[in-house]
């Protein structure tokens, strides 16, 4: 390919995978050359980037995590080399589980290759599975609840692509898992059971770091994406309730400063105004 048309290129250094000693060459993205080009920002504060004349769809999400492509093991680059010899005890055993997993969702695809959207969703269906073995001091809570959201995203981008395949159903899974372990974060960072400052980048997206006030934010954009999917009544409006006790505590008498923008705390409002409706119409059925 002409280079100045390539993507991505491989690290010169190779990266030596501590679960079965493969050496791989991590790909990189370029970012350079007009390769992205914003076009806007989700709900979900999800970076949408328009398709390129020249280099066509470029999806910055898929080149994150490290994947070792023999034995699949994944994290992000940080977390990649430091894990102990309980981990890599478990994450050795459950290698054929992760093979078995990427065959039976995605068929025949090599990490070898150059990153696309396949591999990129495959990437956070893997490191979802691989941070569920990880120790509290790496903070794999935070890691799986963001990798969680992301397969979400690239999930539903396959879907878009091939209405008829089963990866919309994939989407819808893995954003219970993220809305799940969104509301154990909220959890851990009250009670300190993980330490925060190893969560890296909070995201949710890989462009800006949103932290706290982002990661209080998601976790209502999921409370009533996903929360109100909860067929029992009453445990609807008790997440909708704690939901909305975090979001007013944050916001509810709150200015816009450098670590709450304007624009994140106008869409908190109107998520707020939105639980606050749903929340009545629930009680309004409850007592009629």
């Amino acid at each position: 390919m002409d280079e100045g048309k390539k993507i991505s290129f491989r690290q010169k250094n190779p990266t030596m995978c501590p679960i079965c000693r493969n050496e791989f060459y991590r790909e990189e993205m370029f970012t350079g050359g007009g390769r992205l080009i914003v076009e806007g920002l989700t709900d979900e504060l999800r970076r949408i980037y328009k398709e390129s004349k020249k280099y066509g769809k470029i999806y910055p999400l898929a080149y994150l995590l490290n994947v070792c492509p023999n034995c699949l093991y994944t994290a992000y680059p940080k977390d990649f080399s430091d894990v102990t010899d309980s981990e890599i005890s478990k994450l050795q055993e459950l290698r054929s589980a992760r093979w078995n997993a990427v065959n039976k969702f995605f068929g025949d695809i090599d990490f070898r290759n150059d990153r696309d959207l396949m591999l990129g969703a495959a990437s956070y269906m893997l490191a979802v599975d691989c941070y569920n073995i990880r120790r509290k001091n790496i903070a794999p809570t935070f890691k799986k609840a963001v990798s969680a959201l992301r397969a979400a995203w690239l999930f539903s981008d396959l879907a878009a692509e091939d209405p008829e395949s089963h990866f919309r159903k994939m989407s819808l899974f893995f954003y219970k898992k993220a809305y799940e372990y969104y509301l154990q974060v909220i959890e851990l960072l009250q009670n300190g059971n993980e330490p925060a400052d190893m969560a890296g980048n909070m995201g949710p997206d890989a462009d800006k770091n949103w932290g706290y006030e982002g990661i209080l934010y998601i976790m209502a954009v999921l409370t009533v994406k996903i929360g109100s999917r909860e067929k029992e009544v009453e445990k609807r409006i008790e997440h909708f309730n704690t939901c909305k006790k975090y979001l007013s505590r944050l916001f509810g008498a709150g200015k816009a400063s450098k670590s709450r923008p304007s624009d994140l705390l106008e869409r908190t409002r109107d998520l707020y105004d939105k639980i606050n409706e749903m929340l009545a119409q629930w009680e309004q059925e409850k007592n009629p």
